[in-house]
């Protein structure tokens, strides 16, 4: 199995953030679960892939040349994949990977996050997405999907289905028991809703 993590390129400014990616790392490697990502040499990108090969375990990067050529990348991995594009790259850490997790992070994270979320709803991929919820750091990305709910841009059941934990053994836990969400009832309502706007006009 193999789960990409999408995190930051720095460490922040709590151990936490450090000690619980050395923590997820180590539960891929007592589970055989191979880590796929960003590919860095730097933040919590570092941490979590130098604790897998500290275990031997693989660990695969995914970068664009240009930040190669910025000289961040982590070659003392398993495997680097070189590609063009961040859109590129992303679309290569959904095809190699059956899982991913957010760790806390930066815009880079919170895109990548949003990605899968987007396709998880459209069925364009059915994996289960897990945020590790460290110290509070994604309370307001929660706050936030809430409030989309209450003021109607999203709905229940997908939120719902957002798989989020403070703790990494239930995080894991609870995306193993992942099911994806039926998309031909919501796209039903929403086209109904569309009718009934165009009436009230």
């Amino acid at each position: 199995m193999k789960i990409c993590v999408f995190c930051g390129s720095s460490t922040g400014n709590s151990e936490i953030f450090k000690t619980e990616a050395i923590k997820l790392a180590n539960y891929f490697a007592d589970n055989d679960i191979s880590l796929v990502y960003g590919g860095a040499n730097v933040g919590i990108m570092k941490v979590i892939a130098d604790t897998m090969l500290g275990k031997n375990k693989e660990v695969i990067g995914i970068m664009p040349q240009h930040l190669i050529d910025k000289e961040v990348a982590h070659f003392g991995i398993s495997e680097m994949i070189v590609v063009d594009s961040m859109a590129e790259r992303k679309e290569k850490m959904v095809d190699l990977s059956d899982a991913f997790i957010a760790l806390p992070g930066g815009f880079g994270t919170l895109d990548e996050l949003s990605e899968i979320l987007t396709f998880n709803q459209l069925r364009i991929t059915d994996k289960p997405l897990g945020i590790l919820n460290v110290n509070g750091f994604f309370d307001y990305l929660i706050k936030f999907f809430d409030h989309a709910v209450e003021s109607g841009y999203v709905r229940e059941e997908h939120r719902n289905n957002i798989i989020i934990d403070t703790d990494v053994d239930n995080l894991l836990k609870r995306m193993k028991a992942y099911k994806p969400l039926s998309m031909g009832k919501w796209i039903e309502d929403i086209v109904e809703e569309a009718k009934n706007g165009d009436k009230e006009i």
